[in-house]
Protein backbone atom coordinates (compact mmCIF):
# COMPACT_ATOMS: atom_id res chain seq x y z
CA UNK A 1 0.00 0.00 0.00
CA UNK A 2 1.35 3.43 -0.86
CA UNK A 3 0.73 6.68 0.93
CA UNK A 4 -1.73 9.01 -0.79
CA UNK A 5 -0.20 11.91 -2.64
CA UNK A 6 -0.94 15.36 -1.39
CA UNK A 7 -1.63 17.91 -4.12
CA UNK A 8 0.57 20.96 -4.10
CA UNK A 9 -0.09 24.38 -5.51
CA UNK A 10 1.93 25.32 -8.58
CA UNK A 11 4.74 27.73 -7.87
CA UNK A 12 6.12 30.50 -10.02
CA UNK A 13 9.76 30.22 -11.01
CA UNK A 14 12.17 32.27 -8.98
CA UNK A 15 13.29 35.45 -10.76
CA UNK A 16 16.83 34.08 -10.48
CA UNK A 17 15.98 30.56 -11.66
CA UNK A 18 16.52 29.78 -15.33
CA UNK A 19 13.50 28.92 -17.41
CA UNK A 20 13.45 25.30 -18.57
CA UNK A 21 15.69 24.92 -21.60
CA UNK A 22 17.76 28.06 -20.91
CA UNK A 23 21.21 28.47 -19.43
CA UNK A 24 21.52 29.65 -15.82
CA UNK A 25 22.21 33.34 -15.26
CA UNK A 26 25.74 33.91 -13.95
CA UNK A 27 25.59 34.38 -10.16
CA UNK A 28 21.96 33.20 -10.06
CA UNK A 29 22.65 30.23 -7.85
CA UNK A 30 25.57 28.56 -6.16
CA UNK A 31 25.99 25.06 -4.82
CA UNK A 32 25.36 24.59 -1.11
CA UNK A 33 28.39 25.39 1.04
CA UNK A 34 29.28 27.00 4.37
CA UNK A 35 30.07 30.25 2.51
CA UNK A 36 26.68 30.24 0.77
CA UNK A 37 24.84 29.68 4.05
CA UNK A 38 26.78 32.49 5.76
CA UNK A 39 26.14 34.83 2.79
CA UNK A 40 22.41 34.15 2.80
CA UNK A 41 22.07 34.52 6.56
CA UNK A 42 23.90 37.87 6.46
CA UNK A 43 20.67 39.05 4.81
CA UNK A 44 18.56 37.74 7.72
CA UNK A 45 18.07 40.17 10.60
CA UNK A 46 18.09 38.32 13.92
CA UNK A 47 17.45 39.35 17.49
CA UNK A 48 20.41 39.35 19.85
CA UNK A 49 20.47 37.36 23.08
CA UNK A 50 23.06 36.50 25.69
CA UNK A 51 23.00 32.98 27.12
CA UNK A 52 24.46 32.54 30.63
CA UNK A 53 25.29 29.60 32.88
CA UNK A 54 27.33 28.66 35.92
CA UNK A 55 30.54 26.70 35.51
CA UNK A 56 31.75 25.48 38.88
CA UNK A 57 30.53 28.66 40.60
CA UNK A 58 31.95 30.89 37.86
CA UNK A 59 29.55 32.75 35.51
CA UNK A 60 29.94 32.14 31.77
CA UNK A 61 28.03 33.44 28.79
CA UNK A 62 27.99 34.15 25.08
CA UNK A 63 26.11 36.18 22.48
CA UNK A 64 23.59 34.21 20.42
CA UNK A 65 21.63 35.21 17.34
CA UNK A 66 20.15 31.74 16.87
CA UNK A 67 17.44 32.05 19.53
CA UNK A 68 14.03 30.69 18.51
CA UNK A 69 10.67 30.09 20.10
CA UNK A 70 9.83 26.39 19.70
CA UNK A 71 6.55 25.84 21.55
CA UNK A 72 4.17 27.84 23.74
CA UNK A 73 2.84 24.79 25.58
CA UNK A 74 5.16 23.61 26.96
CA UNK A 75 7.15 26.89 26.81
CA UNK A 76 10.23 25.79 24.83
CA UNK A 77 12.97 27.72 23.07
CA UNK A 78 16.12 26.75 21.21
CA UNK A 79 19.53 28.16 20.35
CA UNK A 80 22.77 26.75 18.99
CA UNK A 81 26.32 26.71 20.33
CA UNK A 82 29.53 25.41 18.78
CA UNK A 83 31.23 22.58 20.64
CA UNK A 84 34.51 24.49 20.37
CA UNK A 85 33.09 27.58 22.13
CA UNK A 86 34.55 28.45 25.53
CA UNK A 87 31.01 28.40 27.02
CA UNK A 88 30.18 24.95 25.62
CA UNK A 89 31.38 22.92 28.66
CA UNK A 90 29.11 24.94 30.97
CA UNK A 91 26.14 24.71 28.58
CA UNK A 92 26.79 20.99 28.16
CA UNK A 93 26.84 20.38 31.91
CA UNK A 94 24.23 22.85 33.20
CA UNK A 95 20.66 21.94 34.05
CA UNK A 96 19.58 25.62 33.99
CA UNK A 97 20.57 28.49 31.68
CA UNK A 98 19.78 32.19 31.42
CA UNK A 99 18.42 33.72 28.21
CA UNK A 100 18.59 37.52 27.92
CA UNK A 101 17.04 39.60 25.13
CA UNK A 102 19.28 42.62 24.53
CA UNK A 103 18.12 46.17 23.81
CA UNK A 104 19.60 48.50 21.22
CA UNK A 105 21.38 50.32 24.10
CA UNK A 106 23.43 47.14 24.70
CA UNK A 107 25.59 46.92 21.56
CA UNK A 108 28.77 47.01 23.66
CA UNK A 109 27.48 44.21 25.89
CA UNK A 110 26.63 42.10 22.82
CA UNK A 111 30.14 42.68 21.48
CA UNK A 112 31.73 41.86 24.84
CA UNK A 113 29.90 38.51 25.11
CA UNK A 114 30.80 37.73 21.47
CA UNK A 115 34.53 38.35 21.97
CA UNK A 116 36.75 35.38 22.73
CA UNK A 117 38.86 35.73 25.86
CA UNK A 118 36.97 38.79 27.19
CA UNK A 119 36.17 39.26 30.89
CA UNK A 120 32.44 39.12 30.22
CA UNK A 121 31.27 39.41 33.83
CA UNK A 122 33.78 42.00 35.05
CA UNK A 123 32.98 45.70 35.29
CA UNK A 124 31.00 47.30 33.70
CA UNK A 125 28.71 44.24 33.26
CA UNK A 126 25.88 44.40 35.80
CA UNK A 127 24.53 41.04 36.87
CA UNK A 128 23.37 39.02 39.87
CA UNK A 129 22.81 35.36 40.66
CA UNK A 130 19.19 34.60 39.78
CA UNK A 131 16.92 31.60 40.18
CA UNK A 132 18.79 28.27 40.25
CA UNK A 133 22.06 30.25 40.58
CA UNK A 134 21.92 31.35 36.92
CA UNK A 135 23.63 34.69 36.18
CA UNK A 136 20.95 37.28 35.26
CA UNK A 137 22.12 40.42 33.43
CA UNK A 138 20.95 43.92 34.38
CA UNK A 139 19.12 46.26 32.01
CA UNK A 140 17.97 43.72 29.40
CA UNK A 141 14.61 43.90 27.61
CA UNK A 142 13.58 40.49 28.96
CA UNK A 143 15.13 37.43 30.57
CA UNK A 144 14.30 33.82 31.25
CA UNK A 145 15.81 31.07 33.33
CA UNK A 146 15.28 27.81 31.47
CA UNK A 147 15.74 24.12 32.21
CA UNK A 148 17.62 22.26 29.47
CA UNK A 149 15.52 19.43 28.03
CA UNK A 150 17.68 18.38 25.04
CA UNK A 151 21.09 18.86 23.44
CA UNK A 152 20.79 17.79 19.81
CA UNK A 153 23.95 17.20 17.70
CA UNK A 154 24.08 19.32 14.53
CA UNK A 155 27.49 19.17 12.85
CA UNK A 156 30.05 20.87 15.10
CA UNK A 157 27.21 22.56 17.01
CA UNK A 158 24.49 21.53 19.40
CA UNK A 159 20.90 22.70 19.29
CA UNK A 160 19.89 23.36 22.87
CA UNK A 161 16.19 23.02 23.65
CA UNK A 162 15.14 24.48 26.98
CA UNK A 163 11.92 25.06 28.90
CA UNK A 164 11.22 28.47 30.43
CA UNK A 165 10.71 28.19 34.21
CA UNK A 166 10.84 31.84 35.37
CA UNK A 167 11.56 35.24 33.84
CA UNK A 168 10.73 38.90 33.42
CA UNK A 169 9.52 40.47 30.13
CA UNK A 170 9.22 44.03 31.54
CA UNK A 171 12.46 45.69 30.39
CA UNK A 172 12.22 48.98 28.53
CA UNK A 173 13.56 49.88 25.13
CA UNK A 174 13.79 48.47 21.65
CA UNK A 175 15.48 45.22 20.59
CA UNK A 176 19.02 44.97 19.29
CA UNK A 177 19.34 43.27 15.90
CA UNK A 178 22.18 41.49 14.14
CA UNK A 179 22.35 42.07 10.37
CA UNK A 180 25.14 42.13 7.78
CA UNK A 181 27.68 41.12 10.44
CA UNK A 182 26.89 44.08 12.74
CA UNK A 183 24.71 44.90 15.74
CA UNK A 184 22.00 47.34 14.63
CA UNK A 185 19.08 49.33 15.98
CA UNK A 186 15.59 49.22 14.51
CA UNK A 187 14.72 52.06 12.20
CA UNK A 188 11.26 53.55 11.97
Amino acid sequence: MTAPTVPTAPTAPSPRSPRPGTAPTPGASRPGSPDLLRSVFRQHAAGVAVITAQDGGRPVGFTATSLNSVSADPPLLSFTIGTGASSWPAVRDSEYLGVHILGEHQRELAGLFARSGADRFGPPTGWAAGPHGVPVLDGVLAWLVCRVVARVPAGEHRVIIAEAVVGDPAGEGRPLLYHQGRFNALRD
